[in-house]
């Protein structure tokens, strides 16, 4: 995994950063408003990326409290410390590691994650560990993918192009990726297992603008270059590359509006609360 998001995955995410928070916009208001920073907490940002959530973490908690970034890209991290510095915001500290071995002091009184906690070996150990970095009776907060069927902005182009590439192999149920959270009731179980409680779930579903854009050409490019397509057209030749941009084109331009390309998302919202020193 940290091969993947140093080496494959994290640079066409830098590449692509204003494109994925303009398109993620909506699932980080919803996030932060879920999850509440008030001004002198110490928060962590599971998955912090390129910076989003840090930079609207650091905002919210102000002069007096503190984030802690943790990403295992390195690409990712560096843009994010070009966008704090740019920012002039000094209450954060970056740190390249796996949120699911890193040793975290039992200080902090939130934990968020925009799509970043579906990609761990050991789900139960990672959002344990996260919370032996959590005070008695903090807050975790992340969204998280509902299944592919549900997500049509990432299955219509996913689909245009199959027919163009070889047969991927099966996806192994629960295998660490975007959706290994689909299933509501395994986060549940998953969460409960780590030593969380007051678990809530909840929805969130409607309309996302692909790339954030509205130019088609700027979606398309978007959707080809970042998540499962660039996985699928890696190995392509020039032609087959080709061939899947105006696959895709064709496939979502019937969604297009003067907004962009809208397609429905499907999410999941994940509230809980941290117990596990007090229980053990």
């Amino acid at each position: 995994m940290a091969h993947h998001w140093n080496v494959e995955a994290g640079p066409a995410w830098v590449l692509n950063e204003q494109h994925l928070d303009a398109m993620l916009e909506p699932f980080l208001a919803r996030l932060m408003d879920a999850a509440r920073p008030t001004v002198g907490e110490r928060a962590l940002d599971i998955g912090c990326g390129c910076g989003a959530t840090t930079i609207a973490l650091a905002q919210a908690v102000g002069a007096t409290g503190t984030v802690l970034g943790i990403d295992l890209s390195e690409p990712m991290l560096d843009r994010a410390r070009e966008r704090l510095d740019a920012l002039r915001l000094d209450n954060v500290t970056l740190e390249e590691a796996d949120a699911q071995q890193i040793v975290l002091s039992p200080v902090h009184d939130l934990a968020i994650s925009r799509f970043g906690v579906m990609f761990f070996d050991d789900p139960v150990a990672a959002m344990a560990n996260i919370g032996g970095g959590l005070r008695d009776g903090a807050r975790l907060v992340f969204v998280c993918w509902q299944a592919l069927a549900r997500n049509p902005w990432m299955k219509v182009p996913i689909d245009a192009v199959l027919p163009l590439v070889p047969t991927p192999p099966p996806v192994v149920p629960n295998a660490p990726g975007p959706y290994a959270f689909a299933d509501r009731d395994r986060v549940d179980r998953i969460l409960t297992a780590a030593g969380l409680r007051d678990i809530a779930i909840e929805p969130m579903e409607g309309k996302l603008v692909l790339g954030g854009t509205a130019s088609v050409d700027a979606a398309v490019a978007f959707a080809t270059q970042t998540g499962a397509l660039r996985g699928l057209l890696g190995p392509a030749d020039d032609l087959t590359r080709a061939s899947a941009v105006e696959a895709v084109r064709a496939a979502v331009e019937p969604y297009a509006s003067a907004e962009g390309v809208c397609l429905d998302s499907a999410a999941w919202v994940v509230h809980a609360q941290w117990t596990g020193h007090t229980e053990r």
